[in-house]
Order: structure tokens, then C-alpha cells, then sequence
């Protein structure tokens, strides 16, 4: 068994190994060989006015691989004037996010490993399939709204051929979308960043990092639209109120006017729940941009555990063959009572 940290990670993988890894998988995925469990949160009081306990976790097995992978986080989550999450565990600055991988072949614990950069080249992956299945093949100008962590990610993840592109910074959204073959958002915001379907132009894909970015009038302006795959489910079967409130399927612990503080989301996911996947893609090409005037649209949320399962492997295999990891016993998590 081995540990990888953030550092061996990004020592480990590029955004094409990922993107690789990923199709491959949804490959399998397609075939009926792979599994996803969507993401669930517990919601507990944390002891102060601002904020709420959160633990989220989700997971996946690709069957032909031999794995099965679970990503959990664990978070205080607070919320600025403007409605953004902020999040921190022990203090501020610090984050609990982490992999463990298992053997599906005997039940073996495998590695474990932080999730910090596995995370933004997952997602970054997940959107350049979206690129490489629905944006025009002479696609050269990406639009990007937002600076952070994604945006640094989903860059080279569309230009993962051709890299030293040059960038040219905005302060204002319009000008980042218009004349943009590719559009992508990728901020925090929980409130909607493009909602003025003039801005978009025909022949261009439009992609997400979270379903709060587009509004649903851009979204309706396109003459395509996928999704990657079911995000996440009800608690007590009731899909629709739980997601439209937390985001995800979610168990909430606190008095009502504890809950209140938890944001309801302004869009939610359960708009595109009757949109294609990117498995109905792959299995019917006819779903896919028959025109360069057609308006694309991805939807990059979704099949969350898989996705993790997918990188996480990668990450397994190339280590052990590079001999990068902090190896570990499996003793502390093996024992002689049965469970």
C-alpha cells in the first residue's frame, strides 16, 4: 500500500494522461463494466453562527481495472455576503480531502492519497471529453471565466496538444464569451455568471463547472446539450427537494433556523437530468454536433465516484511503475474479527 501526496500527484500525471484515463473508463462505463455511487453530504451543526459541518463522500469501480475508489471530504463550510462557500478544515487554509483505493480482485487497500490535485484534473478531464466530442474540430479560441484553481486546470486540459498558447486577461464577462469557439465557466459563484443568451454565437460549445454558471436560458439556446451523468440522488427519495435546497442528496442534523443558514441553490441539476449522457454519446455518435453552426452545451457535474476511481487508478499505476509513493503497511487497516 502506498500514500501519495498532492506533490506526487502533479509529479505523477498530465491533464492527457487524465483525459486518456477517463475516456477509457467511460469506455468501460459504456460496456456495463464500471459503477458510480452518486455524492451524499451529512450536515451537522459546527458550534458557531456562520457555518455548518460537512462530510461528503462518493464512489466508484471500473470492473476490467480491478478497483474500486472512495473520496471523502470533510469541511467546515461558511458562506460569504455574496453567497460563496468558504471552506476550511481545523482552520482556515487547510483542507480535508482524500482518496482511498481498493482492490477489487481480494479487498486489498491499495494506496491512499490527497484529493487536491486529482480533483482539478478529473474535472478538467471530464470537460475536455465534452471538447473532444461536441466542440467544432477547428475549435482554436477558448473563453474562460474565472482565475482559480479549475481555470488553471481546464486550460491546458482543451489545449493538451498544443500547449504555450497565449492568454489575454478580461475584467468584464461579454468580451471572454463573444468571439470564443469554446466557452467555459469556472468560478465559485452561486450566482449565475452568463445569462444573456445574445452573447452566445452559433458553432460555439459552451461548458460548466458548476451548474450555478449558465442560466437555464443559455442553456436552452443551444441545439445540444449532455450531461456527464446522474450527480447525486434524494434523501428518503426526495431527489428533487434535497438537491434543489444542498446541491446534493443530503442528511441535515440542526433545529429549522440552524438549516436556514444551509444557501438553496439557485439552478439545479435536476434541469438536465433528461438531457444525453456522455455514455449515450459514445454509444450513439449520432447524438454528437452533426453541423459547425450547432451550439453545444456539457453539463460537467456528474458520475462524480467513477471519475475519481478513473484518475485514482492512474495515479496508482503510474506510481508503482515510477516507484513514487510513501509506502505503507496495510496492518492498521486489516483485522481478524469479522466485520
Amino acid at each position: 500500500m502506498i500514500y501519495l501526496s498532492n506533490q506526487n500527484i502533479a509529479q505523477l500525471l498530465t491533464s492527457k494522461d487524465c483525459i486518456e484515463a477517463l475516456n477509457e473508463a467511460f469506455h468501460a462505463l459504456a460496456r456495463g463494466e464500471a459503477v458510480s455511487r452518486p455524492r451524499t453530504d451529512v450536515w451537522v451543526p459546527c458550534g458557531r453562527d456562520d457555518g455548518y459541518y460537512r462530510w461528503g463522500s462518493m464512489e466508484g469501480a471500473i470492473e476490467p481495472w480491478g478497483i474500486f475508489c472512495t473520496r471523502m471530504k470533510s469541511d467546515i463550510v461558511t458562506w460569504t455576503r455574496e453567497g460563496t462557500d468558504e471552506l476550511h478544515c481545523v482552520e482556515p487554509g487547510t483542507f480535508s480531502g482524500f482518496l482511498m483505493l481498493f482492490s477489487t480482485r481480494n479487498g486489498e487497500p491499495l494506496a491512499m492519497m490527497n484529493d487536491g490535485i486529482l480533483h482539478h484534473l478529473r474535472v478538467a478531464a471530464g470537460a475536455a471529453l465534452g471538447v473532444r466530442y461536441l466542440a467544432r474540430e477547428n475549435a482554436a479560441v477558448v473563453g474562460c471565466l474565472g482565475s482559480g484553481g479549475m481555470a488553471h486546470a481546464y486550460l491546458p486540459a482543451f489545449c493538451a496538444r498544443e500547449l504555450a498558447i497565449p492568454v489575454e486577461p478580461f475584467d468584464d464577462p461579454e468580451p471572454v464569451v463573444r468571439g470564443s469557439d469554446i466557452v467555459t465557466t469556472c468560478t465559485d459563484s452561486n450566482k449565475l455568471v452568463v445569462t444573456d443568451p445574445t452573447w452566445i454565437e452559433k458553432g460555439m460549445h459552451l461548458a460548466n463547472c458548476s451548474s450555478k454558471e449558465f442560466s437555464f436560458e443559455i442553456v436552452k439556446r443551444c441545439d445540444i446539450v449532455a450531461q456527464v451523468g446522474t450527480e447525486t440522488f434524494g434523501a428518503k427519495g426526495g431527489m428533487a427537494e434535497s438537491e434543489r435546497h444542498h446541491g446534493w442528496a443530503s442528511w441535515v442534523v440542526g433545529r429549522p433556523e440552524q438549516q436556514a443558514r444551509i444557501p438553496k441553490r439557485p439552478v439545479s441539476n435536476l434541469d438536465f437530468v433528461n438531457y444525453p449522457s456522455l455514455i449515450d454519446l459514445l454509444n450513439n455518435p449520432s447524438m454528437r454536433r452533426t453541423s459547425s453552426a450547432q451550439i453545444t452545451f456539457f453539463h460537467n457535474l456528474g458520475l462524480l465516484g467513477f471519475q475519481f476511481a478513473a484518475v485514482a487508478a492512474k495515479a496508482y499505476q503510474t506510481a508503482r511503475a515510477k516507484g513514487v509513493g510513501l509506502e505503507m503497511s496495510t496492518a492498521p487497516f486489516l483485522q481478524d474479527i469479522r466485520d
